[in-house]
């Protein structure tokens, strides 16, 4: 089997100048950031301030949800069904973003998808390492199923390091005996730790605001210092056989392209349907820059006619296939 590629070519003039400007401003923060566990501290602010920059779309409805050791809550947007859930990991590096920098883009998430989506503020560096992180993300999954979600309706998703969160998440979930979700669905997701592949290819050097050679410091504090790297913690190197169908969406000039295509192979080669989404032109997770981006939202209602495809029960997706019903804007 091969995974089925698709170019998403051509790039407007504001998603040219939102990659300008990130290159300018956010490459050089993230080039000089000091990747220490006291110096990862101060990230924390970006998720306090984000409401501001990032504020919720009027329509949508944020619930919080308390676990014992983490945070999560649901994003609805109207008329969602409630058989059926997005369960949402945050990206940021395993140490920076969380619930209030995502709700702006899982608000449409939802709109597209037609589903409330669960977002999970699960612990990371500095406070907890890449065990943790996963460990927290298959305890939402299995919250899920105990409040009697069924698993053929529930999309895993993520982006960047949540993308990694979704498939790690999934394959440990399965292997504790929890039944396979529906799909998975990963923004730019970093699939491996090892940062060969991402520095010696050519979107080092093009990606706008990720620093490629900085992901080797990244895993040692994830994997709290052990080398050399065991490449069994990296999703792309497990045995993927068993997950259900993926849909990836990845940036042409990102840093992250080459582990996105390599999952894509794996994937193909282990038997499971794959698509994979290269975007033109577009700076990582591009999808939260919807506002700006005219790109970042189509590619939103993509991934939500992905969810829809793989949790509507087949009667009613040939209802929803039926002339004169349109879909309702994602716009705020």
């Amino acid at each position: 089997m091969d995974p089925v590629i698709e170019s998403r070519p051509g790039t407007t003039v504001r998603a040219r100048l939102a990659a300008g400007g990130l290159k300018l401003t956010v490459r050089p923060l993230l080039s000089l950031w000091p990747l220490s566990l006291r110096g990862l501290r101060p990230a924390l602010a970006i998720d306090l301030a984000a409401p501001v920059a990032l504020p919720v779309p009027r329509w949508a409805e944020v619930e919080p949800v308390r676990f014992r050791d983490f945070r999560a809550e649901w994003v609805r947007a109207p008329r969602a069904a409630e058989d059926r859930v997005v369960l949402y990991f945050h990206g940021g590096g395993f140490f920076s973003c969380g619930l209030r920098t995502h709700r702006r883009m899982l608000a449409r998430l939802a709109s597209a998808a037609g589903a409330p989506v669960l977002s999970v503020g699960y612990r990371q560096l500095p406070a907890a390492p890449l065990a943790v992180s996963v460990a927290d993300c298959v305890h939402a999954y299995r919250w899920l199923l105990e409040k009697g979600y069924a698993p053929d309706r529930i999309v895993v998703a993520g982006d960047s390091a949540g993308g990694f969160l979704a498939f790690a998440a999934t394959l440990q979930a399965m292997a504790a005996g929890l039944p396979s979700p529906a799909a998975i669905m990963a923004l730019a997701p970093l699939t491996d730790l090892d940062h060969t592949a991402k520095v010696s290819h050519a979107n080092a050097r093009l990606d706008a605001y990720l620093p490629a050679r900085r992901v080797e410091r990244l895993a040692g504090l994830l994997t709290e210092g052990s080398v050399p790297l065991d490449p069994m913690v990296s999703p792309v190197n497990a045995d993927l056989s068993a997950l259900p169908p993926v849909l990836i969406q990845v940036g042409s000039t990102e840093m992250l392209l080459p582990d996105s295509e390599l999952m894509a192979e794996r994937l193909a080669a282990a038997g499971v349907p794959c698509r994979l989404q290269i975007w033109d032109g577009q700076v990582h997770v591009f999808q939260i820059f919807a506002d700006l981006v005219p790109e970042g939202l189509a590619a939103l209602h993509e991934a939500g006619a992905f969810v829809r495809e793989h949790t509507v029960a087949p009667a009613a997706r040939a209802r929803r296939r039926r002339p004169g019903r349109r879909a309702r804007s994602l716009a705020a």
